[in-house]
């Protein structure tokens, strides 16, 4: 019997369904990546973005209870949110909101078996891009207008 001279080789071994070993690798990690590379980029920012999402949502709860609170609370919500860096992160977030909403329909798109090849990817990828960025400005064009 041999001793283990890294201990990460005992998460290597495992066994196939008719009980014969194999050795399994390790679960690469973020230096193995191209960070630069579309799909990495993409998926990474994904996740970003449903984190911003969260916080997204802690703002409408802000909004909501002030709205509950009553005419002083709501004003001074409403007073952030109109300020410069109010609007900033409200433009932030229907970015965030329509990148995430644009990469779903794609990760949708890979979950019913289509669009797994390269070509198809990258091409995708890079609707969810243009479309995230069209789409947040028609929603500010649109929000505009109406406020005006």
């Amino acid at each position: 019997m041999s001793i283990m001279q890294d201990s990460r080789e005992a998460t290597m071994s495992g066994r196939r369904s008719d009980g014969t070993p194999v050795r399994r690798p390790l679960s690469p990690h973020l230096q193995v990546y191209d960070m630069m590379q579309m799909t990495s980029a993409l998926s990474i920012s994904g996740r970003i973005t449903g984190v911003i999402w969260s916080f997204g949502l802690l703002i409408l709860v802000w909004w909501l209870v002030a709205a509950a609170a009553g005419p002083s609370a709501f004003a001074g919500v409403q007073w952030f949110l109109s300020s410069w860096l109010g609007l900033l992160g409200m433009v932030g977030l229907t970015a965030a909101a329509w990148f995430h909403t644009l990469n779903g329909l794609r990760h949708l798109s890979w979950d019913a078996g289509y669009g797994y090849d390269i070509a198809t990817t990258y091409r995708t990828g890079r609707m969810v891009l243009i479309g995230t960025a069209v789409m947040t400005v028609l929603t500010w064009l649109i929000a505009i207008i109406a406020w005006a």
